[in-house]
């Protein structure tokens, strides 16, 4: 299944279910109105930050988006191999790079307020990224290669094994150390 393209659609639904126009939700995101339809579109694909944005905008939870069709409230267990679907995410709005997949842990599970994801990071020489920030918490732990967080004016390097969990509305950027592959458990809170 296409998320990426799910997302888009689920995007448009929640804001005319709730007769908001395109403006008023550009508006109460602080994003421009041509990158919301960019993202209704499916042109553009949001990163993390603009996510939460039009999620806490329409009043819903991020995972909202991600969800699969069914209600399940109780646990939910991912096994091994169960989580090869991906959703790419870009680094900005109005950036179409998809360098990052997200493999979702937790799709079935319907009133989450944790997305834990692995999260593929391809390899990419490109060194021009732009902090964002959204509220709420994440934790990240190195499983394969390295990886470089800048955090606010500070930048940590972590190895395999290696875990960081910090506050997300600190201005932030997750990438691979010096452009190589790496892979990566991230858990992603946001208050509704």
């Amino acid at each position: 299944m296409d998320y990426t393209k799910q997302i888009g659609e689920k995007i448009a639904a929640l804001r005319t279910e709730r007769e908001m126009t395109i403006n008023e939700l550009a508006e109460n995101t602080g994003l421009s109105t041509e990158q919301i339809k960019r993202i209704e579109d499916n042109i553009d694909i949001p990163s993390l930050a603009p996510l939460i944005k039009i999620a806490r905008a329409l009043g819903v939870r991020l995972g909202t988006f991600l969800d699969d069709q069914d209600n399940t409230s109780g646990p939910v267990v991912c096994r091994k191999g169960e989580a090869e679907d991906t959703i790419s995410f870009s680094n900005n709005a109005s950036d179409a790079r998809h360098h990052m997949h997200y493999h979702s842990l937790s799709r079935s599970k319907t009133d989450r307020h944790m997305e834990p994801f692995i999260i593929d990071i391809e390899q990419n020489e490109d060194k021009d990224f732009h902090l964002s920030a959204h509220e709420g918490e994440e934790f990240i732990m190195v499983m394969k290669g390295t990886l470089e967080i800048n955090y606010g004016k500070n930048t940590y390097v972590l190895e395999a094994g290696d875990s960081i969990y910090y506050d997300s509305i600190v201005p932030h950027h997750v990438h691979a150390f010096e452009g190589q592959a790496a892979q990566i458990l991230a858990v992603i809170y946001v208050p509704i």
